[in-house]
């Protein structure tokens, strides 16, 4: 059987599905009928395997308590190996819901409340909120923006702030959302330097890790010993298979004592076994997902070459940050010289879009709005030419 579901063309109607993209605006503080490009999921079926594999546990019948057999840990084990060169170690991987929810977990499992955990902001805004909510306390490393309107890091500052701070935890964002960075393999190595130094638990988020386009992505834990042994890091296939309903992700711990901490943090959650269909669809991804995942990243290039060739035509007060990876595109809008509560009446009220606002990543983001770019085709040219009639009639 082939892949069946490659036409990333068609708009599927998603609404009255319990979407949270499309069917919340009004719970939100949005007016209804906005164009959403905000949440982090895609506007495309998943593959087909995925659906097929997905009916047929369904038409079992019995939903019981489930757990993951041997051939799942292969599956993600070769996947992993084929797309990153990491040699993974099957005993290190400990599954979890979601990626925030291990994060919160490790965030738990290293720091005692009121100690500190450092992060790159502008940055996803779940990073602060599991910080916070847990009783510990933000550090933030501000990224740079360079010549090239690319994200850079201060390591001066990163350092400092670890030991002024006696910092305990590093929750590092690779690929960097927003700002589509993935991390080269020397920026890497000298922030785990740094950590590895003064004793930093590092928590890499690499959830977009199989949405690049330019280069490739260097896993954290795989440069060697040194950090595999001092990191956790945190995957899932539900961004790259748009299912992140499923909740289901795979968390790689090396170091046996940090994993037994995170098991033993996890543990007084009170969460065992995961969501079963989820188990299938993970599994089937892995197994089966290679060439719907190989197409969809070509159309999603495609549709962030166009969106930022419209831009820089025909809306040049906007600048777009170039990216590696991810479908976010990250957009100030600083140029139009107008404040960030006008910028919201502008794309909301006058362009009719659902972006997602750059000050929620952090105060270094006031004036960027991010959009999702993994939708069809036609979509994206009707945002697009909406913004820009509002921007013209400003």
């Amino acid at each position: 059987m082939s892949e069946r579901n490659l036409d990333f063309d068609t708009v599927i109607n998603r609404k009255n599905t319990g979407s949270l993209k499309h069917d919340y605006a009004r719970q939100r503080g949005k007016r209804e009928n906005l164009l959403p490009l905000w949440v982090a999921d895609m506007d495309f079926k998943t593959s087909s395997y995925i659906v097929d594999a997905v009916q047929k546990r369904v038409e079992h019948g019995i939903y019981g308590y489930s757990e993951p057999l041997e051939g799942y840990f292969d599956a993600f084990h070769d996947w992993i190996s084929d797309k990153f060169k990491a040699d993974i170690d099957k005993k290190s991987i400990v599954l979890a819901p979601t990626v925030v929810f291990a994060m919160a977990v490790a965030v738990n499992a290293f720091s005692k409340e009121g100690e500190s955990v450092i992060i790159q902001s502008p940055v996803y805004p779940e990073f602060r909120d599991i910080i916070e909510d847990n009783g510990r306390k933000v550090i933030v490393n501000s990224l740079l923006i360079d010549d090239e309107f690319r994200y850079q890091i201060d390591f001066e500052d990163f350092e400092q702030k670890i030991i002024e701070n006696q910092v305990k935890v590093y929750l590092l964002c690779n690929p960097h959302n927003p700002g589509g960075r993935s991390w080269q393999r020397d920026e890497l190595k000298k922030l785990g330097d740094i950590c590895n130094r003064h004793g930093v638990v590092v928590v890499s988020d690499e959830i977009h890790a199989d949405i690049y386009f330019r280069g490739h992505h260097t896993m954290y834990s795989a440069m060697g010993e040194e950090y595999k042994s001092n990191s956790i890091i945190c995957t899932a296939p539900t961004k790259v298979f748009n299912m992140p309903g499923f909740q289901i992700s795979n968390i790689i711990i090396d170091n046996p004592v940090l994993r037994l901490d995170f098991k033993n943090a996890f543990k007084k959650t009170g969460y065992s076994q995961l969501n079963a269909i989820g188990i299938v669809a993970a599994e089937t991804a892995y197994r089966y997902g290679e060439k719907w995942h190989k197409e969809s990243l070509a159309y999603i290039k495609a549709n962030i070459e166009y969106a930022t060739a419209f831009i820089e035509r025909y809306i040049p007060a906007l600048r777009v940050m170039k990216m590696d990876a991810t479908y976010l595109m990250w957009v100030n809008f600083n140029g139009l010289g107008i404040s960030n509560d006008e910028q919201r009446h502008l794309i909301e009220d006058k362009a009719g879009l659902w972006l997602n606002e750059g000050k929620s990543f952090g105060p270094e983001g006031e004036g960027f709005w991010r959009f999702n770019l993994a939708c069809p085709r036609s979509i994206l040219e009707k945002a697009l030419e909406q913004l820009k009639e509002a921007v013209n009639n400003k």
